[in-house]
């Protein structure tokens, strides 16, 4: 294998809510599933999510990240800038419930990157974020 891919799975409370959102919405490419779970190209990676109601909690942590409250549990994908953008544009378009709202962090600084949460419709929290300059991924 010549680039390593992760694999993630995380609870839903609806697999066919779960396809609309992440297909529909997200644009992911479905993989395989059965009858409690469901799989999807996230971003080049796979994502797994197994039908589990009694998984979820009422209240989940959050940390204070630029005075906002970021949700500690949490999943998402590094874009590049104009696919960032552009996946800005369709959630703002469907209506998308966003827990943070797009915005860039470190503006004209080392790792001046756009990001947005939101919650898929289970709850789970998404993270999705970009870099001017991809090289300042990992930049301190």
């Amino acid at each position: 294998m010549s680039a390593a891919i992760f694999h993630l799975a995380y609870p839903v409370k609806d697999k066919e809510i779960t396809r609309h959102f992440y297909r529909d919405v997200l644009e992911c490419k479905q993989g395989r599933e059965a009858d409690t779970w469901i799989d999807f190209d996230f971003f080049g990676h796979q994502v797994s999510f197994h039908v589990r109601e009694e998984a979820f909690r009422a209240e989940e942590p959050t940390n204070k990240v630029d005075g906002k409250d970021v949700p500690v549990r949490h999943f998402g994908a590094v874009l590049e800038w104009q696919v960032w953008h552009d996946l800005r544009d369709r959630l703002v378009k469907s209506g998308a419930d966003f827990i943070i709202k797009p915005y860039i962090r470190f503006a004209g600084q080392v790792g001046e990157q756009a990001t947005m949460f939101l919650l898929d419709p289970s709850g789970n929290a998404l993270e999705f974020k970009s870099f001017k300059d991809p090289s300042q991924v990992f930049a301190s």
